[in-house]
């Protein structure tokens, strides 16, 4: 099973473009069972899919899963999920996360993974309440087959995990930000009990590497 995140940007990458095709040009060369998307809706409201719902109807392999709760929307405060068809999945949860600013998170049940997609704050204290936020709420459903991936905004995930979820592993594929020049690893997977990563990394080519200001990472369970 292949688990991609990404934060896409609205689909707007370096040249300053917005290429919704180019984002779905680089997940096909992922192949990704699952897709957790971060900035997939624009900001202005009534905030409307940056990946129009016609091209991913088109597409051959992907399909969305409603998370959204508009019809306008692809995400719920931008995390969408994509999965490869023929997926069975249900939304479990949204999540309004506390902090300065508007960030939420969405939890789905995927086959038997529970999957956590989150873009979370620019401040630590935030990131810290946020994380806890989400996983109280995952531990409703069950944390042992947990997939929790996104944009955390963060390169040290320890402070954010703490001593509670020592249970739980990180996975950090490497440096994904600015996509022009990667150096610094802002984009992780959260692992919990049960699985393992068989193997992870940053998709760096084109047209991926041009499509956003963040790279995708990926992992194989």
């Amino acid at each position: 099973m292949r688990i991609v995140s990404w934060n896409i940007r609205k689909a707007v990458g370096l040249d300053w473009r917005r290429s919704p095709a180019r984002i779905l040009s680089a997940l096909d060369d992922l192949a990704p069972d699952v897709v957790l998307l971060q900035e997939a809706d624009k900001r202005i409201a009534p905030r409307p899919a940056a990946l129009p719902f016609r091209l991913i109807e088109a597409h051959e392999r992907l399909e969305w899963l409603r998370v959204a709760d508009t019809e306008v929307s692809l995400g719920w405060h931008g995390n969408a999920i994509l999965l490869r068809e023929g997926l069975q999945a249900e939304c479990l949860s949204r999540l309004t996360l506390p902090g300065l600013e508007p960030r939420g998170a969405v939890i789905a049940r995927v086959g038997d993974l529970l999957l956590a997609g989150c873009h979370l704050g620019l401040r630590r204290a935030d990131r810290r309440r946020q994380v806890d936020v989400i996983l109280r709420e995952a531990e409703r459903f069950g944390i042992e087959r947990l997939v929790m991936g996104g944009d955390f905004n963060e390169w040290q995930m320890n402070p954010l995990l703490g001593t509670t979820y020592h249970a739980l592993s990180d996975v950090t594929p490497g440096p994904t930000f600015h996509a022009s020049r990667p150096m610094v690893a802002l984009d992780h997977f959260v692992l919990g009990p049960d699985l393992r990563a068989k193997g992870s990394g940053v998709w760096g080519e084109a047209p991926a590497n041009r499509a956003s200001d963040h790279l995708p990472i990926w992992v194989d369970l």
